[in-house]
C-alpha cells in the first residue's frame, strides 16, 4: 500500500514538473536546426515562423544551418540535442524517407523525433523547357511509351524529393525515363533550363517563377486539386496518371522525449503563427499551402509517408549514397 502511494506520489511530482517546466518555457533562445544550406526554400520558412513564434514568446528563435549528408547531419544533431524544447528541427520529406534511402543511420525518422506540427506543403510539378514539343503531360507519357528509356528526368540528387516523384511517377504511369541525378538543384535546373534535360518534377516553391516567366511549361500538378497560382495547369489525375500526387512539405520537431505539455505549447504557437494573415501571404507567395495541424495530425502524416516512400523506394530498388 504504501509502495503504490510512494509510487503515485513520484508520478504527481514528476507530472507537475513537466507541467512547470512548460509554464515556464522558453526562459532562454530556442534554437532552430536547418539540416540544409542556407538561402533555400527550407531556410525561408524556418526563419518567416522563428522570427514570429520568437516574437510571441518572448526568446530568440535562432537558425542553425546544418546542411550535408542528405540532411542527416542536421537531424542527428537534434536526435542527439537535450529534449527540453530549446533544440528543434525544421523538418521536411527528408525525416520520412532517409530510413528508406540509407541502410545504416544513427536516428530513426519515426522513433528519435517528436512531431510538434506542419507549417505548409507545396505540391510537385512535371515542368518541361518552354521550348519542348511536349505541350500536355499526355504527350510526354506517349513519347515515354513509345520511346522507353529515351526522355530524361533531372533531380538535385539520388533520393531526392525529385527523384522519388520521378520514380513514382514512372511506376503510376507504366513508363521507362531515364533518371539523371546531379548535385544540387542549381545544375539540374540549369539544364532543364537549357533544355538538355527532358522533364523534371519541380515543387511550386522552386519553380513558380520560371513558369511564371514562361522559361518552363507545368503539364500538370501533382496533387488533388488545381492550384490557384496556376488554375490552367491541369491536375495529374485530369492529365491521365489517376492518384499521383506528390509533395514537399515542412514542419518542426523535436528530439523524442521532449515534456509533451513543451510540445503543446509549441504547437499551440506554431498554429498562432501559421494562421496569420501575413504569414500565410508569404507562404503562398513562396507557392506553398499553410497546413496548420496538430501534433497528432503531423505525425499521422509522416506515417503515412514513410510507408508510401518506402515502396516507392523497394520497387525503384534506390539506395542513397
Amino acid at each position: 500500500m504504501v509502495r503504490h502511494f510512494l509510487a503515485g506520489l513520484a508520478a504527481w511530482a514528476l507530472a507537475g514538473s513537466a507541467h512547470a517546466a512548460a509554464g515556464s518555457w522558453p526562459t532562454h533562445p530556442v534554437t532552430i536546426v536547418v539540416p540544409y544550406a542556407p538561402g533555400g526554400a527550407t531556410d525561408a520558412v524556418a526563419r518567416l515562423v522563428g522570427q514570429r513564434m520568437a516574437e510571441k514568446l518572448g526568446q530568440p528563435f535562432i537558425v542553425e544551418n546544418k546542411p550535408g549528408g542528405s540532411s542527416n547531419i542536421g537531424m542527428q544533431a537534434v536526435a542527439r540535442a537535450a529534449a527540453d524544447g530549446y533544440t528543434l528541427l525544421l523538418v521536411a520529406n527528408s525525416i520520412a524517407t532517409n530510413n528508406s534511402l540509407f541502410a545504416d543511420l544513427p536516428f530513426d525518422g519515426q522513433r528519435d523525433f517528436a512531431p510538434v506540427g506542419m507549417i505548409a506543403s507545396a505540391p510537385l510539378v512535371v515542368a518541361v523547357p518552354a521550348a519542348s514539343p511536349f505541350k500536355t503531360l499526355g504527350d510526354l507519357l506517349a513519347r515515354a511509351r513509345a520511346k522507353p528509356g529515351e526522355l530524361t528526368y533531372a533531380s538535385p540528387g539520388i533520393g531526392s524529393s525529385a527523384h522519388l516523384a520521378g520514380e513514382s511517377l514512372k511506376q503510376a504511369a507504366g513508363i521507362e525515363v531515364l533518371h539523371v541525378p546531379y548535385k544540387g538543384a542549381a545544375p539540374a535546373l540549369s539544364d532543364m533550363l537549357g533544355g538538355r534535360i527532358s522533364f523534371m518534377p519541380l515543387n511550386t516553391v522552386e519553380s513558380m517563377a520560371h513558369i511564371k516567366g514562361g522559361k518552363l511549361r507545368a503539364l500538370a500538378i501533382a496533387r488533388a486539386s488545381r492550384m490557384d497560382l496556376l488554375p490552367d495547369v491541369p491536375t495529374a489525375t485530369e492529365a491521365g496518371v489517376p492518384g499521383y500526387e506528390e509533395s514537399v512539405w515542412y514542419g518542426l520537431a523535436a528530439p523524442a522525449s521532449t515534456p509533451p505539455a513543451v510540445l503543446d505549447k509549441l504547437n499551440a504557437v506554431l498554429r498562432e503563427v501559421v494562421d496569420e494573415a501575413a504569414v500565410k501571404q508569404r507562404l503562398v507567395d513562396l507557392g506553398a499551402t499553410p497546413s496548420p495541424g496538430t501534433r497528432q495530425q503531423f505525425a499521422d502524416f509522416i506515417a503515412r509517408e514513410r510507408t508510401r516512400v518506402a515502396k516507392v523506394v523497394k520497387t525503384a530498388n534506390i539506395q542513397a549514397e
